[in-house]
């Protein structure tokens, strides 16, 4: 196989309580990527649309991604030349260098004839998101390669979970046209956590798995509560209470930021009201004065997927 391109998935992180550990693979929006093998050793990033960013592969979360694979990678007279589609709007908080970073990683792998494993193509894309916000994180890049939701156990060592998907979970996701940097919104967290804080957060991350397990909607609802990040971050999204006041009303279990903002998700459990969720969604946003989209969208069971090769 010479040539190959993939659609990368968009991706929710944190998914309220799991702050760097729990996050979730959307069906769309997502990007795609077109690659080459090439005789000329290195990596060549063609033209990137849909997006301002960097050609230079050091520079590109894509091509220091590749990179971090191409130094395990025993043939050293191997390259690649990509093109990469941008659908996911870079700092819109649905893990925007994350599917370029996974989605080159992929390709790539099964360009060579997949000798690495789809654990071993996590850590790679992981230094994409370190170039991208200074924080080599996999919550997005995990889902985004695998699918589902996955559980991030340990970074040292680095220990992916796949978690069960429970049947007809549908995400609406609001992404307001405003840029929340992910460096931005790191800054801003606290050091230090309250133990009553870090108590119930436990009590929640250990519940949405267990609820994950066992298909319980209502235990999913009630465990969707991040009481250490959402509170700090919240002051960054328009309308953010509020918005989910009116989504829960509107019969969705819960839901909360999407990794580091400005997008929002909420589950629920049926298309119906996913589509009723995003319709209160821009009723309460547009007296507000801000662009927004809003993406309605089943969970990616199987992560970066193939278009044609």
């Amino acid at each position: 196989m010479k040539s190959i391109k993939v659609f990368a998935p968009a991706t929710v992180a944190n998914v309220a309580c799991g702050f760097d550990v729990i996050g979730l693979a959307l069906d769309n929006p997502g990007d795609e990527i077109e690659m080459s093998l090439s005789d000329t050793p290195g990596i060549k990033i063609l033209g990137i649309n849909g997006a301002d960013l960097p050609l230079e592969p050091s520079k590109n979360v894509c091509g220091v991604a590749l990179q971090a694979l191409m130094q395990k990678y025993e043939d050293k007279n191997v390259g690649f030349e990509m093109t990469i589609t941008k659908n996911i709007q870079p700092g819109s908080g649905i893990g925007s260098s994350a599917a370029s970073a996974a989605g080159a990683v992929v390709a790539a792998n099964i360009l060579l004839g997949e000798p690495f494993a789809k654990e071993k193509l996590v850590r790679f894309a992981m230094e994409g998101e370190r170039l991208a916000s200074g924080s080599a994180h996999a919550d997005n890049v995990a889902p985004a390669i695998l699918g589902g939701f996955t559980l991030v156990r340990s970074y040292t060592p680095v220990d992916i979970v796949a978690l069960p998907t429970p049947p007809n979970l549908w995400v609406t996701v609001i992404h307001p046209q405003i840029e929340v940097k992910t460096s931005d919104a790191r800054e801003i967290l606290k050091q230090k956590v309250l133990m009553k804080d870090a108590i119930k957060q436990w009590g929640n991350v250990a519940a949405l798995v267990a609820g994950l397990y066992r298909n319980d909607y209502a235990l999913i609802g009630r465990s969707l509560e991040d009481v250490i990040v959402e509170p700090v971050r919240s002051i960054l999204i328009p309308a953010f209470h509020d918005l989910k006041i009116k989504c829960k009303e509107a019969g969705a279990l819960g839901g909360g930021i999407s990794g580091s903002g400005p997008s929002v998700f909420m589950l629920s459990t049926s298309e119906e009201t996913a589509r009723i969720v995003a319709n209160v969604m821009h009723e309460v946003y547009a007296p507000l004065g801000v662009d927004f989209k809003v993406h309605v969208s089943p969970i990616n069971q199987s992560g970066v997927k193939v278009i044609s090769q």
